[in-house]
């Protein structure tokens, strides 16, 4: 049997086409939408998923942040923060969800809870911005998202792609 992991929860891309966005929207809209249709959300996500809070403020050095939505994970046993943009990843991105997530360990997780993991949705990922940057050395996940499920092949390659990096991950753990 395989031991749950966030690689195994954390699928990539998530298919947002349910929230009926098109055109032109805002982080704003996105979340709004994500929240008011969050049953089917928590559905793509699995059911394992229980919502926490949307725009969580915390405030660091007096200054207040606000993380998009925070979920809390029933078998991985810990918190989910959610950041939502609509560009490509950018660099800082990283430092902003590392703040979060540091700021939910020392405040907000309970005893036997698992450090917090991020998970940041983006319109497009910028792979090797991702690569460089060793996310996953800081429990942070980037995703892309789609508002219209994408053709055929494409989705079959990305499958394809998930196949491969499934196989190489498993491959170089038995070695």
């Amino acid at each position: 049997e395989r031991k749950l992991s966030p690689d195994l929860v954390f699928q990539d891309p998530y298919f947002l086409d349910f929230l009926g966005l098109n055109g032109n929207y805002s982080e704003k809209d996105l979340e709004s939408a994500i929240v008011a249709d969050l049953e089917h959300f928590l559905t793509e996500f699995g059911n394992d998923f229980a919502f926490m809070a949307r725009q969580k403020r915390i405030t660091v050095d007096n200054e207040d942040y606000y993380i998009d939505l925070l979920f809390y994970h029933r078998r991985l046993r810990c918190l989910v923060a959610i950041d939502l943009k609509l560009g490509k990843f950018q660099a800082a991105y990283k430092g902003q969800m590392e703040l979060y997530l540091r700021w939910l360990e020392k405040f907000d997780m309970v005893e036997g809870e698992n450090k917090p993991i991020g998970l940041i949705l983006c319109a497009g990922k910028n792979e090797e911005h991702v690569e460089l940057m060793h996310l996953r050395d800081s429990n942070i996940r980037v995703a892309d998202y789609l508002t219209k499920l994408p053709d055929r092949k494409l989705i079959e390659q990305k499958l394809q792609q998930a196949i491969e990096r499934a196989h190489n991950h498993l491959s170089n753990q038995s070695k």
